[in-house]
């Protein structure tokens, strides 16, 4: 991880990300609604409702889970699990060989924490534990303003017209 990537992981290192099966709540499309009305508004999915987001979590023909990210109460004695408000979730698919973040999404309010970055460490922590070895972004289209953050993630693989080419700078 760059020095950026790092000062992120440690600035949220009061998170807990507890993995779950692919049950969607009240509290995540909370979340999930107001991160769509800040971000993305006028994107595909700003109509999305209630419905439309309870299948997009339970609708898969892979193993899907669903990681929420939590804040860990000062007091706690519990290590693993987060108890305070709900700040982030990742839908993901584990796969064979890799963990596929299918879309994640963040409080708004909390911008600076740099979540989407903290996911994306997260999660590769989670892949190497798991003894998987990719961690699949997808898709990423140069030059879009909103997939760029994808590129910083290095090294990777990309399917360009040539076939897959490795990017290690």
């Amino acid at each position: 991880p760059s020095r950026s990537m790092r000062r992120i992981r440690d600035e949220n290192a009061d998170l807990i990300g507890e993995m779950r099966v692919p049950v969607p709540t009240s509290e995540q499309y909370s979340v999930f609604r107001a991160y769509l009305d800040h971000r993305h508004f006028d994107g595909g999915m700003a109509d999305m409702t209630v419905l439309d987001y309870a299948m997009m979590v339970e609708d898969s023909h892979v193993e899907t889970r669903v990681i929420e990210y939590r804040r860990r109460h000062p007091d706690s004695v519990e290590p693993v699990r987060g108890d305070g408000d709900l700040l982030a979730v990742a839908l993901t698919d584990v796969l064979s060989d890799g963990l596929s973040m299918v879309y994640s999404f963040f409080e708004s309010e909390q911008a600076s924490r740099s979540l989407g970055t903290f996911m994306i460490l997260d999660h590769i922590a989670r892949a190497r534990e798991m003894g998987l070895a990719y961690v699949y972004l997808g898709y990423w289209v140069e030059g879009s303003r909103k997939m760029g953050y994808k590129g910083r993630f290095l090294p990777q693989e990309r399917l360009t017209p040539h076939g897959w080419t490795r990017v290690e700078r």
